[in-house]
């Protein structure tokens, strides 16, 4: 099988690392969605267990050129939907058009279901289909006239862990946050603070990466209700992550915020993610933060105007914020944020910085190394080689 992992924008490479560190080499990037040939149903189970910042799996079904609705339709009428579906699936449309003719995205669903039930009908030997069972979403994304047909395997966003459940203002993805960890010097071991944690997402995805607690290990995938589906493939990649789970290491965490709302909310997070001992959780002003530990590692999104309000002046909090960063001495800063000003107030160039999209919006991801430890193991962060 060939599967497509979409993701946020900005995240590619993160994916891409985390393809190669459970073993699938290096795969290539396609327009947001990296690409990995020569699957079976065990990868697919294993990417929806352990990837901690692609959003789906996608399986794809087929691929073909089409600039009118009968050719849609009948591209469509080819691809094999009997050998995954059955007459009681319940079928949604998902699709996307860009630079194509065929721009109506609402017809094109409509098309799209058409020729499916139909094939169907035919091939199964069916008068109708009652659509009464196992979810199936079917992805029609049109890109210069070049049609995809994907089957999506993991049904909810992988950003759902499962975890995080009460709202709260300007919530960061899941799958965003833990990015922002894997592409940082934090590892088990080394100190680490978010001054600014909100709901918790980044602390508790940094405890779940540090423990190698794979983060779709408690949650429900769509192809497992599938009867072309093996049903041991799931209990394999659970038994993999229970084996490479580390419930022994201490971490050393802190995650505060001037809210006690959201201190409460994300305790509560933290206690569904089962990292809650692993965290310190503190109701504080960033800027009374201090550590006399070394090595340490920031990892924070701080507001942007959406919490804060329009209008609001952002370059103080920047610079309060630099001040503390500075106080640390030999610590690593990391933080995401949609304010145009952010590195000017922070008052120093980033050493690395990327674009990300969060909820659609833009934003930037700055890093602002410290010295290495004296460890020659030390994990090289992003962009060097």
């Amino acid at each position: 099988m060939e599967l497509l992992i979409p993701c946020a924008s900005g995240l590619e490479a993160s994916v891409k690392r985390q393809l190669e560190e459970l073993g699938y080499g290096k795969c290539p990037a396609q327009n947001g969605r990296i690409l990995l040939k020569d699957a079976t149903w065990g990868d697919v189970a294993r990417l929806n267990v352990f990837l901690r910042s692609g959003e789906r799996v996608l399986l794809v079904l087929g691929e073909f050129p089409a600039e009118t609705f009968d050719e849609l339709y009948d591209g469509l009428s080819r691809l094999s939907f009997e050998e995954y579906l059955s007459p009681h699936s319940k079928i949604l449309m998902d699709g996307k058009c860009f630079k194509s003719k065929l721009m109506a995205i609402k017809a094109c669903g409509g098309v799209a279901k058409k020729a499916i039930v139909n094939r169907l009908k035919e091939k199964l030997r069916v008068r109708s289909l009652d659509e009464t069972e196992e979810r199936a979403i079917v992805g029609v994304s049109i890109l210069e006239d070049l049609v995809t047909v994907t089957l999506d395997c993991s049904g909810d966003g992988l950003h759902k862990r499962g975890y995080r459940v009460l709202p709260y203002e300007a919530p960061l993805k899941e799958t965003v946050a833990a990015a922002m960890v894997e592409s940082s010097y934090f590892r088990a071991g080394k100190p680490f603070a978010d001054l600014f944690c909100g709901s918790g997402t980044i602390p508790i995805e940094a405890a779940l990466y540090a423990l190698h607690i794979a983060p779709g290990r408690r949650r429900k995938f769509d192809f497992t209700d599938w009867k072309c589906a093996p049903k041991e493939v799931l209990i394999a990649a659970h038994s993999e992550a229970d084996d490479l789970c580390d419930r022994e290491t201490k971490l050393s965490l802190f995650a505060g915020d001037l809210s006690p709302k959201a201190i409460e909310i994300a305790k509560y997070h933290a206690e569904r993610a089962g990292v809650l001992q692993q965290i310190r959780f503190a109701c504080a002003d960033m800027r009374a933060f201090s550590s006399r530990e070394r090595y340490g590692v920031l990892i924070s999104n701080p507001p942007y105007g959406e919490r804060l309000g329009k209008g609001t002046d952002l370059a103080p909090l920047y610079r309060d914020f630099a001040k503390v960063f500075r106080s640390l001495g030999d610590w690593s800063c990391y933080f995401l944020s949609g304010f145009l000003g952010a590195e000017a107030a922070f008052g120093r160039r980033a050493d690395r910085r990327r674009k990300i999209f969060n909820a659609n919006l833009e934003c930037g991801f700055y890093s602002f190394l410290g010295p290495k430890p004296p460890k020659a193991h030390e994990r090289v962060p992003e962009g060097e080689n």
